[in-house]
């Protein structure tokens, strides 16, 4: 695949299909490093098509406590 920064959702597709071919291709190879430049073309447009805003801490601590399954008073020993 001729790498190049990906413009549009179609090269974007495109990109995202070649990394699943080449999942776990070893470091170090000619498809290891072609897996880590696909990987950080994708990340470089998602980051400016997709942008995911910072979230609120408090509804991440309730997240992770519902995800846990603890409580306020398991939480205030902590």
């Amino acid at each position: 695949m001729k790498l190049k920064p990906i413009k549009n959702k179609t090269e974007l597709k495109k990109a995202l299909n070649r990394i699943d071919a080449i999942w776990g291709a070893k470091r170090n190879t000619e498809k290891g490093d072609e897996l880590d430049i696909l990987m950080l073309l994708v990340e470089k447009y998602e980051d400016e098509h997709y942008p995911v805003p910072p979230s609120d801490p408090i509804e991440a601590i309730k997240f992770i406590m519902e995800q846990k399954a603890l409580t306020q008073k398991i939480l205030s020993r902590i």
